[in-house]
C-alpha cells in the first residue's frame, strides 16, 4: 500500500527515535548510547533537499546523530529534547506561513498523538503505540522506523 500524498507538501516534519531509528538505543560499556541508522534514510534527507523541500526533526531526546545529519543536510528545523511537540509544531507552521496543505508530520508515539491529530498528513510506521495508529486519518509506512520507513515517505512525494 502506498502512501497518499499531495504535490503540495513543501516541509517534512518528524520525530527522530522510532522513525530515523528502530527505536533502540545502544549502550556501550561505559555507558555511551548510540543508534543505528539506515543509509536509505539518509538519502531521503539527500532526495529531499535536492528537491527543494524543507526539513524538521521535532525529537524528544538529544542526540549526536541529529546533530550529525543537521550538519550534513542543512536541516531547516531542528528541536531536540521537547516534550510538548503541538507546540513546536505550531510555531514551524506559522514562521513558515504553511497551509494544512504544505506539511505532513511522522511519528509514533504518544508524545507524537497532539501533532498527529493536529496535521491533515499524519503518518506513521508499523511499530507505533495503538493510540497513534487509532488516529482518524492516519497513514502507515510498510517499512518499519529506522529500516526505510523515512525513506518511504520521500519517495511518496518525490516522483
Amino acid at each position: 500500500m502506498s502512501l497518499m500524498l499531495p504535490d503540495t507538501i513543501k516541509f517534512v516534519i518528524t520525530d527522530f527515535d522510532g522513525i530515523i531509528t528502530d527505536n533502540c538505543v545502544y549502550i556501550d560499556g561505559k555507558g555511551d548510547m548510540s543508534r543505528k541508522l539506515n543509509f536509505k534514510d539518509i538519502m531521503a534527507f539527500s532526495i529531499l533537499k535536492k528537491n527543494g523541500y524543507k526539513i524538521g526533526i521535532i525529537s524528544g531526546e538529544s542526540n549526536s546523530a541529529i546533530e550529525l545529519l543537521n550538519k550534513k543536510f542543512s536541516l531547516d528545523e531542528i528541536h531536540q529534547g521537547i516534550r510538548v511537540k503541538i507546540d513546536v509544531l505550531k510555531n514551524i507552521i506559522e514562521k513558515y506561513s504553511l497551509s494544512q496543505e504544505e506539511f505532513l508530520y511522522i511519528g509514533d508515539d504518544i508524545n507524537d498523538v497532539q501533532a498527529l491529530e493536529y496535521s491533515k498528513y499524519a503518518i506513521t510506521v508499523p511499530e507505533a503505540v495503538s493510540k497513534v495508529k487509532n488516529i482518524k486519518g492516519i497513514q502507515m509506512t510498510s517499512a518499519s522506523g529506522g529500516a526505510g520507513a523515512f525513506r518511504e515517505v520521500v519517495d511518496s512525494l518525490v516522483k
